[in-house]
């Protein structure tokens, strides 16, 4: 039995949780989520926690215990806190901007790229390079900010680029100079 799926996942105040076969709804004060579980799980709900079970003891049942569990869990938390993930940009002339909705960045093209967040994401900018991407669904907050990375990852010479808050970039030595 997977050690992450056997514990109860223990629901907030303010979060209601539908749930419909497989299919799970969770409402709250950030939004609201659903999806469906694959097959191989059942969930239930016991007073103020939710419990997920493997059906049977087949090796497929079991591998999606642990990850229903997950899903489920990250869904309540997101709905009750939010989720956030901030980028820092680093370049001369590499900047960002919020107008309206849209995220423009110009990070050393000969035009700005612009990135229309989907529902649920909301992105921010502070003192033109720190970005950040916050929102209910946890998978689609890691989603955005991996596209805005794509725009002009981190290179391993100089450091220029844009990079998760806290990574470190690997940095290569350059060229050696003649004698």
């Amino acid at each position: 039995m997977s050690r992450i799926g056997k514990n109860p996942i223990p629901l907030p105040e303010k979060v209601a949780v539908t749930l419909n076969g497989l299919s799970v709804t969770v409402k709250g004060p950030k939004g609201e989520l659903s999806r469906t579980l694959p097959e191989g799980v059942s969930i239930n709900q016991v007073e103020n926690s939710i419990v997920v079970s493997p059906t049977s003891e087949k090796r497929t049942s079991r591998e999606r215990h642990g990850l229903c569990r997950t899903l489920v869990a990250n869904m309540v938390e997101g709905v009750s806190k939010g989720y956030s993930r901030k980028l820092e940009i680093i370049g001369v002339g590499s900047r960002a901007q919020v107008k309206g909705k849209t995220l423009v960045v110009s990070a050393g093209y000969s035009h700005p790229v612009e990135i229309v967040p989907p529902d649920g994401i909301t992105f921010s900018v502070e003192n033109n390079t720190n970005v950040t991407v916050s929102g209910a669904d946890k998978e689609l907050v890691g989603n955005e900010a991996a596209k805005i990375r794509a725009i002009r990852p981190p290179e391993p010479y100089k450091g220029k680029g844009i990079k998760y808050e806290g990574e470190r970039i690997l940095r290569k030595a350059g060229k050696s100079g003649k004698k």
